[in-house]
């Protein structure tokens, strides 16, 4: 019997995840064919579907995923953060993944830098990327693609063979940032990526979470902004034990 979540599947692989002409067949209610996903998918008509998915503005019809499904049910926290980090923003990453990791499943994007250091030091951790689940970016990433396919998730609304594309990145952060139960940045310039996926988390009414930066470290010069902002300070590593 063909279902709803059939027409959406088939609507996401043909318009490859691009999400305005997805909502724009639904509601045209374009024909459609039963078609088969390369992976393992969940429809926001599903009742597994995340229930953090569903109160966006612009919720996933489709979502893929490789790997273990039942972190989504456990506790979550997002760390999302700059590309280029000091040494400094590395050890705090290391550290703060460590010590939340040991409570929560870590929720980033896969990327290089502090997605990457956070989620290679997290004992439980679900990657969302913007890409489909059969390409690794960056390549650079390989290890932690590979730790992330043997022990945690991946998650993407975008099929197979969908490249990443400027704009995927920051639409994707609506997910990472709905995921969490809060978010924690602890390495972030003052400009880029990572004030998206704040936005969207403050829209969602999470709690923000950073480290302080000396004033002359332009890697975290957007912490420090966080923090004069009204963000909660990580200051210590019993802070981090009550994240």
């Amino acid at each position: 019997m063909r279902t709803r979540s059939e027409a959406y599947l088939y609507y996401t692989v043909k318009y490859r995840g691009d999400y305005r002409r997805i909502e724009e067949a639904c509601q045209r209610d374009e024909p459609w064919e039963r078609i088969h996903s390369e992976f393992s998918y969940v429809s926001i008509l599903d009742e597994k579907y995340p229930e953090e998915l569903r109160v966006l503005k612009y919720p996933p019809k489709i979502l893929f995923y490789l790997g273990n499904y039942g972190l989504l049910n456990e506790s979550k926290i997002s760390i999302v953060g700059s590309r280029i980090m000091s040494e400094y923003g590395i050890r705090m990453t290391s550290e703060i993944a460590r010590e939340a990791g040991k409570k929560h499943v870590i929720v980033s994007g896969m990327a290089k830098g502090t997605d990457y250091t956070a989620q290679m030091h997290a004992q439980k951790t679900i990657g969302v990327v913007a890409n489909g689940l059969d390409i690794e970016y960056p390549k650079m990433n390989h290890d932690l693609y590979e730790k992330v396919k043997e022990s945690g998730l991946l998650l993407s609304e975008y099929p197979s063979k969908v490249r990443p594309s400027k704009a995927a990145f920051p639409f994707r952060n609506r997910i990472i940032a709905a995921l969490g139960e809060k978010l924690i940045v602890p390495s972030c310039r003052i400009r880029g990526g990572t004030l998206t996926t704040v936005r969207e988390a403050l829209e969602l009414g999470k709690d923000i979470y950073s480290v302080p930066y000396s004033l002359d470290d332009m890697t975290g010069e957007g912490c420090n902004r966080l923090l004069a902002d009204g963000a909660e300070p990580i200051l210590s590593i019993e802070d981090m034990k009550r994240l």
